[in-house]
């Protein structure tokens, strides 16, 4: 009998009880869209507008801190890899903590992970935004447009591409993502050659504009640290690659793949774009307000190639929102399926498009234009901070997750695939000391950071009052799946393996 219940346990997950998650979906996205949507879903705002103000804040040590930070997305991904290799799931790390620590976590995870995206999509519209009003110096007309209208327009565009079918996003964000990947390709080239021979314009450059403007750290180490969160805010979207395969054909052998080849060309992109704008001009010559992309291909008077750059950016932007509103589509899916979600957010299309919860984030956006109404200056800002947050809080319930998966596995009850996370448990244990560091640092960035960080304890409150509206669903929907919510998988038969106890409110 305790034989048959450990190949119940590890046979079950994939098979049977989290059918339901996956009911109505299409394998509408190939190996050629995977790749390109696990680079280019990592590479957006982050990085075409949000380095500019950190290079601004922190200086050249910005470089670092986007490999250190991309070394535990590494770490981060592997552990997401395994997962997805034991069971694919649309509803990613949120289906995972459902099945390793219960109803309850599943539910929070999930919802500070919509949180994240819903917070993302404002600030991609933002950016986005941001950027079309930058061509304002060439035409008096788009000059005239408000931020918020521009923000507008923007996210009723996106939502009304998203809600078509998966294979026209896949297509869209494999387009969105070749032209990032092609224009910061021609970035590390063309900022190469100019380093090696020089601009036309004859500017300095070289590491001497390093060392003579105050070295690695000019502003100090605290400024440094504290925009970690914005560098994690970065690499937000890595984790798509997750929930993009139960949507994939042949996931147990893509999923691997694609993460294995994002993690170097994001080091490359990353790291490599940072560092060869630290050599191409002083970091005093980066803002906030201007992707440091177009900032450089202004200074060398190239006529065309600031404008171009500029539409890049618009694409990197679009390309994230869109994403954002795939991704958050499906996880509620998941969290609806199972009861966390209002039943609405279960809905699918005829051709498989969960527009229930894809229509959930977009209201969430739209309020995020009355932010631009409000206070444009601030609005990118703001909801960036809000954003890191729901991807730490995805990132733990990763790591948390493998961990949980790891320990069972050394008990017999799973069976680790073949595509592993190196070191474990070690590594998991060093990314969560990694996220719990960022959130110190977070609390010291005064005043945004801080009153983001306490302005979310908002949260705790309506996520208890949330969890006790649907608690009663939530189980009656799990009980239906012929086992019981608990810190385990739920076991086929009649009742649970002995020794295991039930997960009540």
């Amino acid at each position: 009998m305790a034989t048959h219940g450990r190949d119940a346990a590890r046979e079950l997950p994939a098979a049977r009880q989290f059918q339901e998650e996956a009911s109505g979906f299409r394998k509408g996205l190939g190996q050629r869209q995977l790749q390109m949507i696990a680079i280019g879903s990592a590479i957006g705002t982050g990085l075409f507008l949000g380095a500019g103000g950190r290079l601004r804040e922190a200086g050249p040590s910005l470089f670092v801190l986007y490999a250190v930070c991309g070394f535990f997305g590494y770490l981060i991904l592997r552990a997401l890899g395994e997962l997805v290799v034991h069971r694919p799931s649309s509803g990613s790390f949120v289906s995972y903590c459902r099945e390793f620590f219960g109803e309850k976590a599943a539910f929070v995870s999930g919802w500070l992970y919509w949180l994240n995206w819903a917070m993302t999509a404002v600030a991609d519209a933002t950016a986005i935004a941001i950027y079309i009003a930058w061509f304002g110096q060439y035409s008096e007309f788009i000059a005239g447009i408000p931020q918020w209208a521009l923000a507008l327009v923007v996210v009723v565009l996106v939502l009304a591409l998203n809600l078509v079918s998966v294979k026209i996003f896949g297509e869209l964000e494999f387009w969105f993502a070749l032209v990032k990947v092609l224009a910061l390709l021609v970035f590390l080239v063309i900022g190469t050659l100019f380093v090696v021979f020089g601009t036309p314009t004859g500017s300095q450059v070289g590491f001497s504009l390093i060392t003579e403007n105050g070295g690695l750290l000019p502003t100090g180490v605290l400024p440094a640290l504290i925009v970690v969160q914005g560098v994690v805010f970065a690499y937000a979207g890595i984790e798509l690659v997750g929930t993009t395969s139960g949507e994939t054909r042949d996931a147990e052998r893509v999923i691997p793949r694609a993460i294995n080849l994002v993690i170097l060309r994001i080091a490359v992109f990353y790291v490599g774009s940072v560092l060869l704008l630290c050599l191409l001009l002083p970091y005093t010559a980066y803002s906030a307000t201007e992707s440091p992309f177009v900032t450089f291909f202004e200074s060398i008077d190239v006529a065309a190639a600031a404008p171009l750059m500029q539409l890049v950016v618009i694409t990197a932007a679009l390309s994230s929102l869109n994403a954002g509103l795939y991704s958050t589509g499906r996880i509620v899916h998941s969290m609806a399926m199972a009861g966390s979600a209002p039943r609405f957010a279960g809905r699918l299309t005829a051709s498989g498009v969960p527009y229930g919860g894809i229509l959930l984030t977009a209201v969430v956006a739209l309020l995020g234009v009355g932010l631009n109404l409000v206070v444009p200056e601030e609005a990118f800002e703001i909801v960036l901070n809000l954003a890191a947050l729901g991807t730490m809080a995805g990132w733990a319930a990763i790591t948390m997750s493998h961990m949980k998966f790891v320990a069972l596995a050394k008990r017999g009850l799973y069976h680790r695939p073949p595509y592993r996370a190196p070191l474990s448990p070690f590594t998991d244990w060093l990314t969560l000391a990694f996220l719990a560091g960022v959130l110190v640092l977070m609390a010291v960035d005064y005043p945004v950071g801080t009153w983001t960080l306490v302005s979310s304890l908002a949260l705790v409150p309506c996520l208890v009052l949330g969890w006790y509206l649907v608690r009663g669903r939530v189980h009656e929907i799990a009980q239906q799946r012929q086992g019981f919510t608990g810190a385990f998988p739920v076991v086929a038969g009649p009742g649970p393996i002995p020794g295991r106890r039930d997960e009540r409110p």
